[in-house]
């Protein structure tokens, strides 16, 4: 059953870039592991670290795509998920250092025994084993998203002040998780991590495996929200962006199908989250910053709102930039951050993976029209629509049912 779901997803485009994936996973652990140093097909293993949190930033681009893209909500907080995600990741690799750590204590880490904790806080329980700590990664955003979602699309917020107070939301965890009596590292967080599942984080075999658990995350994440999308529940949720009062007037239960999509979304910014943490060996406060959450939305209006493959080209085309500027011209990155919006709203509002989609449909039916023009029996049409009736065709719309006064007979066919 879960097979046949997954099914749904497969196209043309999700073929290809499931192809690319697939070689992104192999080739880049296989050019740090297998390839000589002395070779110019080596990959560092800097690189495939930096690869690698670009693919966790794809999947937390993917995740906000599938709120925003498909049910109109435009969270400005969803890096609130992605950090408890880390967090939770980071508890774990804290609980592993052990006599480890500089004040060797068995089991306070060392910020607890610098700021003179007795006792580990019981809510650190259970994160010395890697089922539970995985466990959390996807349950304490899932449940913050649950009730967040719940209070609100059952009110009826919407819009601008949706976002607003999605905003608000992680600001107010970015204050909470800077207080030192939180039992979270306060300002400084959780870094020093030493292995994760037994292996050496630092060592490229485990680097190289992160980077592959990564890739497999997001194309599993990708299938899940193309068939999500592909289905009934998808198209509900295109009307719910398009007309939510329509929608609801017909009789389905928006804030229902909002919910659902809202927590599988902050689920999968948690996992995302999860996966950044031991590649980069840090996680802090500054994971919440609101500005955080609206650079993600950068990120997918840049590579096309609504298209799934447009938000993790478009994480990893921005992230990449942002490497290079910040090395290059450290500056000038926020005005170059700027003017790439401005630049994406004005003139490419679809997004690169939106505009050449729509290109490359214009061309198709130019091409139609002038083989018509040369004398083809077939006239030209617009595209059929995969949720168009098969007994329509493009030239011809459905006949609509006569008008009968009141009490009128239906007309029988002829004999």
């Amino acid at each position: 059953m879960m097979s046949s779901f997954l099914f749904r997803a497969m196209d043309a485009r999700a073929g290809i870039f499931l192809a690319l994936m697939a070689a992104v996973i192999v080739l880049v652990p296989a050019g740090n592991l297998l390839v000589p140093e002395t070779s110019p097909f080596h990959v560092p293993t800097y690189a495939v670290t930096l690869m690698g949190k670009y693919l966790t930033y794809a999947l937390l681009a993917l995740a906000v795509d599938l709120v925003w893209g498909y049910c109109g909500i435009l969270s400005l907080g969803h890096a609130a998920f992605f950090a408890l995600g880390g967090y939770a990741m980071g508890m774990y690799l804290m609980r592993q250092i052990g006599t480890r750590g500089v004040y060797g204590d068995p089991l306070l880490p060392d910020f607890m025994v610098f700021l003179n904790w007795q006792d580990l806080p019981w809510y650190w329980y259970g994160f010395d084993m890697f089922w539970f700590a995985a466990l959390m990664v996807v349950l304490v955003p899932g449940v913050l998203a649950f009730v967040f979602g719940w209070f609100a699309f059952r009110s009826r917020v919407t819009g601008v002040y949706l976002s607003i107070i999605t905003q608000a939301l992680t600001y107010a965890l970015l204050l909470a998780f800077f207080r030192n009596d939180m039992g979270f590292g306060g300002n400084n967080g959780l870094t020093d991590f030493k292995d994760i599942l037994g292996f050496d984080i630092q060592a490229d075999t485990t680097r190289a495996g992160l980077f592959a658990a990564s890739g497999l995350a997001l194309v599993l994440c990708f299938l899940i929200c193309r068939a999500i999308t592909r289905s009934k529940l998808g198209k509900v949720l295109v009307a719910v962006r398009d007309a939510e009062s329509r929608t609801r007037f017909f009789g389905y239960r928006v804030e229902h199908y909002k919910l659902f999509v809202w927590t599988l979304s902050a689920m999968m910014a948690g996992i995302a989250g999860a996966l950044y943490v031991p590649q980069v060996g840090i996680i802090n406060p500054g994971e919440f910053a609101p500005a955080n959450s609206i650079e993600v939305v950068i990120w997918v209006a840049v590579g096309g709102r609504g298209t799934l493959v447009g938000a993790v080209l478009g994480a990893i085309l921005v992230n990449f930039a942002k490497t290079w500027f910040t090395g290059a011209l450290p500056d000038i990155w926020l005005f170059a951050l700027g003017g790439l919006f401005v630049v994406v709203t004005l003139f490419l509002p679809k997004g690169i993976v939106g505009t050449v989609s729509s290109g490359w449909t214009a061309l198709r039916q130019r091409k139609v029209s002038a083989a018509f023009e040369a004398g083809s029996d077939e006239p030209p049409g617009p595209p059929q629509s995969p949720s168009a009736p098969a007994n329509v065709t493009a030239n011809e719309p459905p006949a609509k049912p006569a008008h009968r006064a009141p009490g009128q007979a239906e007309p029988q066919p002829a004999e």
